[in-house]
């Protein structure tokens, strides 16, 4: 086996444990990227969340020319005064609910999480994944390889 093929059957130099970081450190960091994985599910959500209901309320709008136009002006009125165009949150709409949790919360987490890695990982991404996966692939059997080919 030729060098370039014998570093494909180790993980790539980016996902290996920095020398004299020890388990528990590998773990923790590993637990704080993992926690802002979460809350990227989440902010995906909020995402969703923030289009749907935009997307509501101008179906809503929709709704309310429709009755209008079926002769329903009065229920019309009261759709349209009380909800369209309505705060979801005291004072806020959905982008700016988006905003003040990218700038409050999900910014500072990604910041906290960028620093665990850099200053006890080296800077490494998922190290602590890589790890897993070389202890459950089935290493020399086709499609359990450590990294893709060059």
């Amino acid at each position: 086996m030729d060098s370039q093929t014998d570093a494909q059957h180790m993980p790539a130099p980016e996902h290996r444990r920095p020398s004299g970081v020890n388990d528990a450190t590998v773990a923790a960091a590993g637990k704080v990227s993992e926690a802002l994985e979460c809350v990227e599910r989440a902010r995906g959500h909020l995402y969703s969340f923030h289009q749907l209901m935009g997307h509501s309320d101008l179906l809503l709008g929709e709704a309310v020319g429709a009755l209008s136009e079926a002769g329903h002006d009065a229920i019309a009125q009261r759709i349209d005064e009380d909800m369209i165009g309505r705060n979801i949150a005291q004072g806020r709409w959905t982008f700016q609910l988006v905003e003040e949790f990218d700038d409050g919360y999900w910014g500072p987490l990604r910041e906290h999480e960028r620093a665990v890695r850099d200053e006890l990982m080296d800077g490494r991404r998922h190290v602590f994944e890589a790890e897993m996966k070389e202890r459950r692939r089935s290493h020399g059997r086709a499609g359990h390889e450590a990294r893709p080919s060059d």
